[in-house]
């Protein structure tokens, strides 16, 4: 080895002991890695359909593809956006919050405008969990809240969830002790993976649990007027009492179909907003101009577009739903957002899944990776046509001969 080789080798063994000790507990994205499972069975020549990913298939509302294109030649749009959002886009998220929900804010002091729901959850919980500090998660959950809360070194506890309680959690029978460790308790609901849709009664006692054991309460509303049932998905702050506690995560991707865009916000309590703002300043990037201009027409809006993306979301879990019944799968029952959660027989979903994509060419996301309690399950997406998810329920039904 020559001596310029052997400095090589010495240094880049030296400057791995420079990275954080909080990387190494960093769990890895399943996202990521079903993205390059389906790129590779795709580049041996295999036909997949990629059921794994929450990617929108359409394209957002004329009218906002208008104002971005606007707001592009707005010479005011060529300048740096303001670190808390645009005062129209706030303004405007003001204004869906008060007749979508009831709930009354004040744009400056109680929203912030984030590039996705996604900044928003680690802007929270940067600003909420020190080293060693626990979060507590409603089992299955999104796997970013345990991977924000792994870079902060924080712990989680996770309250399992059941079919037979329509995958709601009981946070009544969480111990007394728990709750007076917790700092932060992440709701997400519209739920992904599981569909399910928070009553009143939950929401109810969430917030008495944070009053009475001052724990910060979060809901992650990514799938916001996404809901199947006549009664439209609720908001969590428009809980009573919610205010003094709680913050809401909103995201503009799935209602609009701007997934690409990069935009959403965060709203509720003052003093909770000031903090995550001074952090979200410091870490993340601001959003777009032209994206809050977008964001704001869609906020205006009437909301009937969301209607539509809704019950066109309802038939497609419909479809799947019965093509899968003639496979003998039985998907779980869904209150709204985009996916569809299957019990797996016989319990081993990472096999299972695996199982899809060798013999039926159906890519989904093992359960388990939305933490412990989803194991035994697989997730499907419904960003799909519809008739590409009959497609794929027809060749898990033929494939359900071999061997499964």
């Amino acid at each position: 080895m020559t001596q310029a080789a052997t400095a090589s080798t010495i240094t880049t063994q030296d400057i791995t002991a420079n990275i954080a000790d909080r990387v190494r507990g960093i769990p890895a994205n399943p996202f990521a890695a079903a993205n390059a499972r389906v790129a590779r069975y795709k580049a041996a020549g295999h036909d997949i359909i990629d059921l794994s990913q929450g990617n929108p298939d359409g394209q957002p509302p004329q009218f906002m593809i208008d104002a971005i294109a606007q707001a592009a030649q707005d010479s005011a749009d060529f300048k740096y956006p303001s670190f808390n959002g645009k005062p129209a886009f706030l303004k405007a998220a003001a204004g869906w919050y008060q007749r979508e929900f009831g709930v009354t804010l004040d744009p400056s002091t109680q929203l912030l405008a984030t590039a996705g729901a996604s900044v928003g959850i680690s802007a929270v919980i940067q600003t909420l969990v020190n080293a060693g500090d626990l979060v507590a998660l409603v089992g299955p959950y999104y796997p970013q809240y345990e991977g924000s809360t792994a870079v902060v070194q924080g712990r989680v506890y996770t309250i399992p969830t059941s079919p037979e309680r329509g995958f709601l959690p009981d946070l009544d029978a969480v111990p007394d002790d728990i709750w007076d460790e917790a700092k932060l308790l992440i709701l997400n609901y519209p739920n992904n993976p599981t569909g399910a849709v928070a009553t009143r009664e939950l929401f109810e006692t969430a917030v008495r649990i944070g009053k009475e054991h001052h724990v910060v309460i979060v809901n992650d509303f990514a799938y916001a007027g996404i809901g199947y049932d006549e009664q439209p998905p609720i908001s969590l702050l428009s809980t009573p009492g919610a205010l003094d506690v709680s913050l809401e995560l909103c995201s503009l991707s799935k209602m609009y179909m701007i997934a690409g865009w990069r935009g959403g916000f965060v709203a509720g309590n003052a003093q909770l907003m000031a903090a995550v703002k001074s952090v979200h300043a410091q870490t993340s990037l601001l959003v777009s101009s032209i994206v809050q201009d977008a964001g704001a027409a869609g906020l205006n809006s009437d909301q009937s577009t969301v209607r539509v993306l809704a019950d066109r979301y309802h038939h497609r879990y419909l479809a799947l739903r019965n093509g899968l019944a003639e496979a003998g799968l039985h998907l779980a029952d869904s209150h709204g957002g985009l996916f569809a959660w299957l019990p797996v027989p016989g319990g081993d979903d990472q096999a299972f899944a695996q199982w899809l994509i060798d013999k039926a060419g159906v890519a989904v996301i093992a359960g388990s990776d939305f933490g412990p309690t989803g194991a035994g399950y697989v997730r499907f997406s419904l960003l799909m046509p519809q008739e590409t998810l009959a497609a794929a329920a027809r060749r898990i039904r033929d494939a359900r001969g071999d061997a499964w």
